[in-house]
């Protein structure tokens, strides 16, 4: 039996937790598989996605800093174009096509919390990658999406593109009237990876809120502790990381994804 051979590509991707937890699915699976990473020069990005096709690779993650240089070189489903970055490349079809899971992870994620999005009322803070990705997401979901950001302009130019999102500061009252009347949060800036910090003032949060952090390294971050000490519903940023990876595995094998042992071997590596 031919075996598959899956892989990240990123630069740097040493610290990625993707290996295990993807090949924790394989051995549940019974699949022959081997996950691993690659790490090209930016400028040889669209050689490298090439070169993997050539060499018969199932499926590649894409991460940091090759989302958006991936989109060249493959056929980008729709959400994928509209958010602008591919994190997961299919080499199963006639050509290699593009898919972001980042939106898919965040919901699904929420979701697994029993958060309600149809009609929900949605805070996203930041507007890079990972924003742009929730953003879209949360919008399709049918919530209705404000984005807050530390350049104002950068919130605005993305609500433009996110069906009737509104943008906003950073600027404490103006966040804390926006939450106010929200019910679902999501941080999806760094904020609180490096340091004990967080975007949100803690006295805006309140009980009502199901808060996602995306940051997973602390698991627990100071957004968290606050949300958890005003009685929100809180959601670790290891279950979008675990759901955007299930979605990849499920695109690319068409089977159920092991979310058990995926979330187990996911959390004993954090």
């Amino acid at each position: 039996m031919a075996m598959d051979v899956f892989g990240l590509l990123g630069n740097p991707v040493g610290h990625s937790l993707s290996p295990p937890m993807h090949e924790a699915a394989y051995d549940e699976l019974g699949l022959e598989a081997r996950y691993v990473t690659f790490e090209p020069e930016p400028a040889d990005i669209a050689a490298a996605v090439d070169g993997a096709e050539a060499l018969g690779i199932t499926g590649l993650n894409v991460t940091i800093p090759f989302k958006q240089d991936v989109l060249e070189s493959v056929e980008a489903d729709e959400l994928a174009t509209r958010i602008g970055a591919v994190n997961t490349v299919d080499f199963t079809g006639e050509t290699p096509t593009g898919h972001n899971t980042d939106a898919v992870g965040a919901l699904r994620a929420l979701r697994d919390h029993d958060v309600t999005l149809e009609d929900a009322r949605a805070v996203v803070v930041g507007a890079g990658g990972a924003g742009r990705a929730i953003a879209f997401g949360l919008a399709d979901a049918g919530a209705t999406v404000a984005i807050a950001n530390r350049t104002e302009s950068t919130a605005h130019d993305l609500a433009a593109e996110v069906p009737d999102a509104t943008g906003h500061g950073l600027e404490t009252d103006e966040l804390a009237d926006l939450l106010a009347e929200a019910d679902v949060l999501v941080n999806a800036t760094s904020v609180g990876m490096e340091e004990d910090a967080t975007p949100v003032p803690a006295e805006a949060l309140h009980g009502e809120l199901a808060v996602l952090d995306a940051v997973y390294r602390p698991l627990e971050t100071r957004l968290l502790r606050n949300a958890a000490e005003a009685g929100a519903t809180t959601v670790d940023g290891a279950w979008m990381l675990l759901y955007q990876g299930v979605e990849a595995l499920e695109l690319w094998t068409g089977r159920d994804a092991p979310v058990d042992a995926m979330n187990e071997t996911l959390r004993a590596h954090l």
